[in-house]
């Protein structure tokens, strides 16, 4: 018998995997990548007893290769709050599902563990942009204020970690970073004994600096859009920039547009904060486009396809 842990390659897919194994810990084979790396489970060839665990991924991305590894025999449990489209029925499938704008994977993980390794749920939350739902778990289970931010730093450079278009663009392997983690039952733990933080905390510095200076495209009351040049930085920052952006005008919508080396763009979008609809839709109106509806992405826009992108993006959040 197998297990294989199939899990998003940032933040929350590493925060809440990382609870399941506090709680039930084995050997298991890793199957992960980069942040916008989700068609994962054509890598798993499970079958009859194997075990498959699937985090932060969206089922309806995966769904060919989930009905594939259901019929072979395996049992998966899967934890996302990602669109999903319809579930499917089958007694070997257990199916935590929440789209709610409000809930990420590692707070589905943390209530069906009951509180058991809140604080990774915490790290896992402030990593995916869900401050508030952040700022709950941490009250409502009794972490300091110190302790909180101390978390929101480490979830920050998880998910920073997590995008660039390959590994090469990162600086650990999102299944490297999971086995650094993984001794640790505290993330305050890692924090203050494991060099990685430290690596991270640098690398963000330096790329934000430089993607905090880039000058919008559009910038109004209701939208902005910043487009970043082809570079390892500018890959690695795209995601916590959108967040960081979403922050500081929560009444805005946000998308940031990255130039990849054959000319496509991979596009991030944020709906306002304080109107957290509509993201999924726009992104899924193009090709390899998809994500929740708080923040969404296309993977692989074509650059003709770019004044069409605008064109919807001003008119999905117009009020």
């Amino acid at each position: 018998m197998s297990q294989y842990d199939v899990f998003n390659g940032d933040a929350d897919g590493i925060c809440a995997l990382q609870q399941l194994r506090l709680h039930s810990p084995q050997a298991s084979t890793l199957v992960t990548g980069v942040k916008r790396d989700i068609k994962l489970l054509d890598r798993v060839k499970a079958g009859k007893g194997d075990n498959v665990t699937v985090l932060d991924i969206s089922l309806d991305k995966n769904r060919e290769e989930l009905e594939r590894v259901l019929s072979q025999g395996a049992q998966v449990e899967y934890f996302d709050h990602h669109f999903a489209g319809e579930i499917p029925r089958h007694d070997n499938l257990e199916a935590h599902i929440d789209t709610d704008a409000t809930v990420c994977t590692s707070l589905l993980v943390n209530a069906y563990l009951d509180n058991a390794y809140s604080a990774w749920a915490v790290a896992g939350a402030y990593g995916d942009n869900l401050y508030e739902s952040a700022d709950r778990l941490a009250r409502a289970t009794g972490l300091c204020v110190d302790d909180s931010e101390a978390l929101k730093e480490l979830g920050t450079y998880l998910n920073y970690n997590g995008y660039g278009s390959a590994l090469e663009d990162l600086y650990f392997t999102p299944d490297q970073l999971f086995l650094r983690v993984k001794p640790y039952a505290s993330p305050l733990d890692f924090i203050a004994s494991d060099e990685a933080f430290v690596t991270l905390k640098n690398g963000y510095a330096e790329d934000m600096a430089q993607g905090r200076a880039a000058k919008a495209e559009i910038q109004t009351d209701s939208h902005l859009l910043l487009r970043l040049p082809n570079a390892p930085w500018a890959r690695r920052v795209s995601g916590v920039l959108a967040n960081e952006m979403a922050r500081s005008a929560p009444d805005r919508a946000h998308a940031l547009v990255n130039t990849m080396a054959d000319g496509s763009l991979r596009v991030s979008v944020r709906a306002p904060l304080n109107n957290r609809a509509g993201a999924e839709v726009l992104c899924m109106a193009f090709p390899t486009g998809g994500g929740r509806a708080a923040a969404a992405g296309i993977n692989n826009l074509p650059a003709e396809m770019y004044d069409d992108f605008v064109e919807k993006f001003t008119q999905s959040f117009s009020g």
